[in-house]
């Protein structure tokens, strides 16, 4: 008999303790963050700075300063800003590429340094994501007032990198 009692409370330990273990389990569980997805793949930039400026950035801080203006001349004057849906999502759209090529900017080796050159493009981005959302609220005066800051994040930089 006394073996009989011996295996009985063992196994009664083994019992509680085996709830215990996946009770604490639980617990562990709800309060554990959950585990991160597979790591993003490393991608290498393809293009240069000059080939951001070149396709991106300028074109397309092009095509936000002439979205809005103002033309004084022989004929008398003439506003030209933005009056259809399709030609408020062209300027929307150009104002988003603006804001990624100053990303691009920032990535990789493109970086000449992660001072001024970091803020500029960060001005730049700002400014430009400030452009889309005039350009969402199709407001011309808001597309013209940030088309000053645009040019003068552009202005500052290029007088401290533009390389002849």
């Amino acid at each position: 008999m006394r073996t009989l009692q011996w295996l009985f409370l063992v196994s009664a330990l083994l019992f509680v303790s085996g709830i215990g273990l996946v009770i604490a389990a639980g617990r562990t569980a709800r309060s554990a963050a959950p585990a991160a997805g597979p790591a993003a793949p490393a991608v290498p930039p393809v293009a240069t700075v000059k080939h951001v400026m070149l396709a991106m950035t300028m074109p397309n801080a092009a095509a936000i300063w002439d979205s809005v203006s103002t033309i004084v001349d022989a004929k008398g004057v003439t506003e030209n800003q933005p009056r259809t849906d399709e030609e408020w999502a062209a300027v929307a759209s150009s104002a988003a590429v603006l804001a990624e090529s100053a990303n691009l900017l920032l990535t990789g080796d493109r970086a000449v340094d992660r001072g001024d050159w970091a803020k500029f493009a960060i001005a730049l981005r700002d400014s430009a994501n400030t452009a889309l959302a005039a350009a969402e609220k199709k407001d011309p005066a808001g597309i013209l007032a940030v088309g000053e800051v645009i040019n003068e994040s552009c202005d500052a930089c290029h007088e401290r990198y533009q390389r002849q």
